[in-house]
């Protein structure tokens, strides 16, 4: 799939197409909801992007390729997209799939801007070759920790799938916990089911419950389980992966959808750049889009900066990461080295914490930021 090069009546472009790789999740067990307002945001800014004259007069094209959360999957597209000679990658909403794909661009020598990832280590050892967007795990579920102590809860449960990240996100929680006086414990959801969880939780003394599972299950399953056993009317569940923030959230769950704070990577206002993107993200999904969809949108736009600027050689492009100076939706983007990352990162993106509104489902209330 790729995006129309220009629309009538608009800037010109000639000569060859410049090619961006854009990986995302389109179909199960992807987080296709995540993937779809990825997908808008790139696909608005290329279409942007031609329409202000492309690169240096040439058209930019989007070469999509869907991962289907399979790191395997995501590993060969990367093989493909550089035969056919993109000038970059964009993308990813997984984790383990982006660090698949980092890991192969960094081996292929070709630039890639992981939109939505956030896992600390994309890549084994550092590299030039990759930066990212989001804001890092340690970064975004630390803020999520100090809520939760701000909140009153010390005393934590995860209902926990296996997984690198989930794995990963259950000790940045307990490390930043327990130097003050917080606990984590775990409910392994491969020995326990929905109805188990909630006489574990009933037996504990855990004054938060949060969901490092999958989407939509057994996450929705979960929520409908504790909000229906009166044992556990005074706990508060979690989401720090962020899947309260699509609109399927609310189709699912209805009024069990609110009050379930997550993290969420946009300011408390957007500006005029972010408004304007956002009218247009809104008429492109026909729903209210998701940072996800400000990720995509970001993404082109500093890639179709560096390429304006540096050219389309690759090297060149990934030789341009510490140079980025770019207005994006959220915030002016540039990179830099962090510790505990070997990619060049934004540092940081907005970080909050919000839930969605027991009064009004469909909009969101912000309970803290980072």
């Amino acid at each position: 799939m790729n995006t129309p090069s220009s629309r009538p009546g608009t800037a010109r472009t000639d000569g060859s197409p410049v090619r961006i790789g854009a990986l995302v999740p389109l179909t199960p067990p992807g987080w296709v909801g995540a993937g779809r307002h990825l997908l808008a945001g790139l696909e608005l800014a290329a279409r942007e992007v031609n329409d202000t004259g492309g690169i240096a007069g040439r058209p930019l094209e989007l070469v999509v390729r869907d991962t289907a959360a399979d790191p395997q999957r995501a590993a060969a597209a990367v093989d493909e997209l550089a035969g056919l000679g993109v000038a970059a990658l964009a993308g990813e909403y997984h984790s383990v799939v982006a660090r698949a794909a980092a890991a192969r661009a960094d081996a292929l020598g070709l630039p890639f801007l992981c939109s939505s990832a956030v896992l600390d280590t994309l890549t084994e050892q550092p590299t030039e070759w990759v930066a990212r967007l989001a804001p890092a795990q340690s970064h975004g579920w630390g803020i999520y920790a100090d809520f939760l102590l701000g909140a009153g809860h010390s005393r934590i449960a995860v209902a926990v799938q296996p997984s690198v990240y989930w794995a990963s996100g259950t000790r940045i929680l307990r490390d930043h916990l327990a130097p003050r006086g917080g606990t984590v414990s775990e409910l392994d959801l491969r020995a326990l089911t929905p109805a188990a969880v909630c006489d574990e939780l009933a037996e504990s003394r855990a004054s938060a419950l949060l969901l490092l599972v999958g989407h939509p299950e057994p996450a929705v399953s979960i929520v409908r389980s504790v909000r229906r056993d009166q044992r556990l009317a005074g706990i508060t569940i979690g989401a720090p992966a962020g899947q309260p923030e699509f609109p399927e959230w609310a189709t699912l769950l209805g009024g069990d959808s609110a009050a379930i704070p997550f993290l969420r990577y946009l300011p408390e206002r957007l500006g005029p750049l972010g408004v304007r993107v956002e009218t247009a993200l809104r008429e492109r999904l026909a729903e209210a889009p998701s940072f996800v969809a400000f990720e995509g949108y970001d993404t082109v736009t500093v890639l179709a900066e560096a390429l304006r600027t540096h050219g389309t050689d690759r090297a060149r492009t990934a030789g341009s990461w510490p140079h980025v100076a770019v207005e994006g939706t959220r915030g002016r983007i540039q990179f830099t080295r962090t510790p505990g990352s070997g990619v060049w990162q934004w540092a940081w993106a907005p970080v909050q914490v919000v839930d969605r509104d027991p009064a009004h489902p469909d909009r969101f209330r912000i309970l803290h930021e980072g």
